[in-house]
């Protein structure tokens, strides 16, 4: 170890190399390999090549790799030119002396300025790509994190870095995928740590927005080449992609467009430049190295304006940050929160070209998508209507929905809508129309691939899904996470059947895992059977003359690839497609598939069957007379059982499910309505109130509610 002399010369060696650009650039430097090793190597890969006959088939089961590719079957453009075990080596000698820790704060602090500078104005970078070897060696200080960094050098370091150019922001993410999960981990908690640190730190209001903070931006915006390494460096999938169904840009000018509003109008959602430098987006991702939900920052989702960021989003993007261009710090309920912004411009357009258009053809306007249905003709008359509009005019879908039953009392502010979906849904599913089939075990719905029915019910229930996302509606629908990932732009793949169809995935596994003899223990070919509608069976080739080809140890991998193929996709594929498009009907436009992942959509459409009522109950507000002391029917249904809370649920707010954030997110009333009488509770869906008489005794008051909201059903019971 060294004495105390030496100390001081270290310092200075380490304040002279770490505070210089050039010098720490050409710091840690991999020494170049002998002709003969290169020679050797060349002649390794080529061997590695002749061995990978079947690597199509090694990818379904694993991430297979070659010498110029990450262990993911990414391409891999460049190798570092520093030695990181070297760089490692070093800092564990070097932390461990107390001395040198502010050597190494001040080095970054006097160091940053002029790096940030040299990439602003000089293109360093692309004069010299080595430049990226200052970032990748100070990322390598284990103690980034800690109090003596955050106040300066490492605000400094992240905006700095945040000047990198969009190809070197690309080769530091594919090089610290390939770093392993602890020190990916170390970089992403790093930047997390200085967040936090900047947000609690700080106030911010209208006039203060934590967009405009520099270092929580510039921070985030290095947090982001950390979440795609975590997609890179772990299980990826980047061939099972659908077709792109939207439609194309038209070269006609729109109304949006005279009237100067095409930048907070403009179609199609927004492609994040790192995802499409890297050619890989958070749903290729089969299992990243740190969960998603890791890279989500409370802090910054309690005190940002999201009315504020996305207007940054959608108007201001080329001068002001949103955090929504980096949806991955964003919780669901924030991400929601943009959503319904979107959702509610857009209506509030289509109203303003409603009335436009009456004006200029004399017409009467009609601002909403209006929808008026028979109770048992629901379906019929849904299809017919929404089909007439998908037709003539589908911008209508973008309007505020407002449906009536007719013969019915009951004005829609949300409560009717709410009904029209659950009885469309009920409808639709019933087994004895047979457009989906049921899986008892997984409780799941899935499309019948030998449905009778025509493509335009598909469609139906495509936009109602829309419709419901845009309308901000809950609906209680069973699908499994494969349907979600297929409306997002992917493929159904051997993976997804674990959840589908959970019986056919694990009879599929054994095949894969199986170490006898195939064709003579399970005497399998390529062509499978299922059966139809009415139980006939259908036989099916995966191939050609699939019936003459056995499954073996060497095909099986294709085997299982083409067998869920089959399910997922093919088999089904007339029925999805008139789904998707019905949903994207209505979608298209919306930031959606930017913002949210598969799972964060089911939430959206479904809620979550959670029913936390205590957290309710806090919430909860009483009006007339009525106060959290004298009358907490709440507290009462929380003993209750489950089935009885949702039907609470269902008959006060019209869904038995959760919002996107839990019951506390429900603002729910309860009032006094008259006094005692023999008259059932009623509600109003549109607020969340329930109305209850002041009946003589809380026994009378248990007895009519639970008849209300057992037999409840329609509008106009008043």
């Amino acid at each position: 170890m060294w004495g105390l002399r030496n100390y001081s010369a270290l310092v200075r060696v380490i304040g002279r190399i770490f505070s210089n650009a050039d010098a720490l650039m050409k710091s840690f430097r991999k020494e170049e390999p002998s002709a003969a090793a290169k020679t050797l190597n060349s002649l390794k890969s080529k061997g590695e090549e002749k061995q990978s006959d079947q690597s199509s088939e090694k990818k379904l089961s694993s991430s297979a790799s070659s010498p110029d590719e990450t262990p993911n079957g990414i391409p891999n453009s460049f190798e570092s030119s520093v030695d990181i075990d070297a760089v490692r080596r070093v800092y564990d000698k070097l932390l461990s002396v107390d001395q040198v820790e502010s050597a190494l704060v001040n080095a970054i602090i006097y160091l940053t300025p002029n790096v940030e500078l040299d990439l602003e104005y000089l293109d360093v970078y692309e004069a010299n790509p080595d430049y990226l070897n200052i970032f990748i060696i100070v990322m390598e200080n284990s103690n980034l994190h800690s109090p003596e960094y955050l106040e300066v050098a490492l605000p400094l370091f992240c905006k700095a870095m945040s000047k990198l150019p969009l190809t070197a922001l690309a080769r530091l993410s594919k090089l610290w995928s390939t770093f392993g999960l602890p020190h990916v981990r170390r970089m992403m908690e790093t930047f997390q740590q200085l967040i936090t640190f900047t947000v609690v730190s700080n106030e911010y209001g209208v006039e203060n927005l934590i967009n405009d903070d520099e270092t929580v931006v510039a921070a985030t915006k290095c947090l982001r080449v950390v979440f795609y390494a975590i997609i890179l460096g772990g299980e990826v999938d980047v061939e099972h992609n659908e077709e792109d169904d939207e439609d194309a840009e038209s070269d006609e000018l729109t109304l949006h467009e005279l009237l100067g509003e095409d930048r907070l109008y403009k179609k199609g959602p927004r492609v994040d430049p790192l995802e499409k430098e890297l050619s890989v987006r958070p749903i290729d991702s089969v299992k990243p190295l740190i969960p998603f939900e890791d890279f989500v920052n409370e802090s910054v989702n309690e005190v940002i304006e999201m009315d504020k960021d996305f207007t940054f989003f959608k108007v201001n993007a080329e001068t002001k940050f949103s955090f929504q261009s980096c949806p991955f710090i964003l919780s669901v309920i924030t991400k929601s929160q943009g959503l319904y912004y979107d959702n509610r411009i857009r209506m509030y357009s289509e109203r303003r070209l409603t009335a436009l258009y009456s004006m200029v053809q004399g017409q009467q306007p009609n601002p909403y998508l209006k929808l008026k249905v028979r109770r048992d003709h629901i379906i019929d008359d849904a299809l017919v209507r929404l089909e007439m509009i998908s037709m003539e005019n589908p911008s209508d879908l973008k309007k505020q929905l407002y449906v009536e039953f007719e013969d019915e009392q009951g004005v829609d502010e949300g409560g009717v809508s709410k009904e029209f979906f659950q009885l469309v849904l009920e409808e639709i599913f019933n087994l004895d129309i047979g457009m989906f089939t049921y899986d008892n075990d997984t409780k799941l719905f899935w499309f019948n691939s030998s449905s009778l029915e025509n493509e335009a019910q598909y469609t139906l229930i495509g936009i109602v899904l829309g419709l419901a996302i845009y309308n901000n509606c809950i609906l209680d629908v069973h699908f499994p996470m494969v349907v979600y990932r297929k409306l997002m732009g992917k493929k159904g793949t051997f993976l997804d059947l674990s959840d589908s169809h959970p019986v056919l995935y694990q009879s599929l596994k054994e095949v894969l895992e199986y170490s006898g003899s195939l064709e003579e223990d399970m005497m399998l070919t390529f062509q499978i059977s299922h059966t139809d509608l009415f139980g006939n069976p259908i036989l099916y080739d995966l191939k050609e003359k699939g019936d003459q080809i056995p499954v073996t140890k060497e095909n099986r991998q294709e085997f299982v690839h083409l067998y869920a193929d089959y399910i997922l996709n093919k088999s089904v594929e007339s029925q999805f497609k008139a789904f998707k498009k019905g949903f994207l009907m209505v979608t298209n436009e919306s930031p959606l598939k930017y913002l949210f992942r598969p799972e964060e959509v089911e939430l959206l459409i479904c809620g979550s069957r959670k029913l936390d009522f205590e957290a309710l109950e806090k919430t909860t507000e009483y009006d007339g007379g009525y106060t959290k002391d004298t009358i907490n029917v709440l507290m009462w249904f929380i003993s209750h059982s489950e089935e009885q809370k949702r039907l609470f649920l269902q008959f006060t707010t019209g869904t038995d499910r959760a919002p996107v954030g839990g019951l506390g997110k429900l603002k729910m009333i309860i009032a006094k309505n008259g006094s005692d009488s023999d008259r059932l509770p009623t509600s109003h869906t549109c607020f969340n109130a329930l109305l209850l008489p002041e009946y003589s005794s809380k026994d009378k008051l248990k007895e009519r509610l639970l008849k209300a909201i057992t037999y409840a059903k329609g509008f106009g019971m008043l």
